[in-house]
């Protein structure tokens, strides 16, 4: 089980990926499966990249056309000893890139709290049992159970759709 992303899931038949991830139909994943799985994939979440310095975003504030113009507007200004309008030039300069630096600062905070803040939930058989826990629990090899308006998990694999299907329009039938 150790090239997980290299398999053609898609070409497999049920029972052959099931055997595959050693992954019990009916019952599950045991919780020891469970663990020695997150030990060796980890969780079900994406990793976000390593954001850049202050220092770094600050400096990028700079790398705008306008903030090009302007300063060559200032140099001019300073090369003709036009110390006030020079002054002024470049403080515009200064005060656009800290108020961009700090509007992207409270959107870049704003984007981390909402991220954390929201959470998925699935539902799952382990051990034989149906469990709810949130999506980043989830390893390999786990059986999701789906129902009307649940997120679906990436990556996961219709085992049994259509007997669930059948099941639900005998019973809209009935009424």
């Amino acid at each position: 089980m150790d090239n997980l992303t290299e398999q053609q899931w898609h070409q497999q038949s049920v029972a052959d990926a099931a055997k595959y991830l050693r992954t019990d139909l009916e019952a599950g994943l045991s919780e020891a499966e469970v663990s020695e799985r997150q030990n060796l994939y980890g969780f079900n979440e994406i990793k976000g990249k390593a954001g850049k310095s202050p220092i770094i975003r600050f400096l990028m504030e700079f790398n705008q056309p306008l903030i090009y113009i302007l300063l060559v507007a200032g140099i001019v200004t300073l090369l003709l000893k036009d110390w006030v309008d020079a002054g002024v030039i470049l403080g515009v300069m200064l005060i656009n890139a800290v108020i961009g630096f700090i509007q992207e600062s409270k959107a870049e905070n704003a984007i981390a709290a909402l991220a954390k803040s929201v959470t998925t939930e699935a539902t799952m058989i382990r051990d034989g049992q149906k469990v709810r826990l949130n999506s980043r629990e989830l390893v390999p090899g786990d059986l999701v159970l789906l129902t009307s308006g649940d997120k679906v998990p990436a990556d996961v694999r219709l085992v049994n759709v259509l007997d669930t299907l059948r099941a639900k329009a005998t019973e809209i039938l009935k009424t």
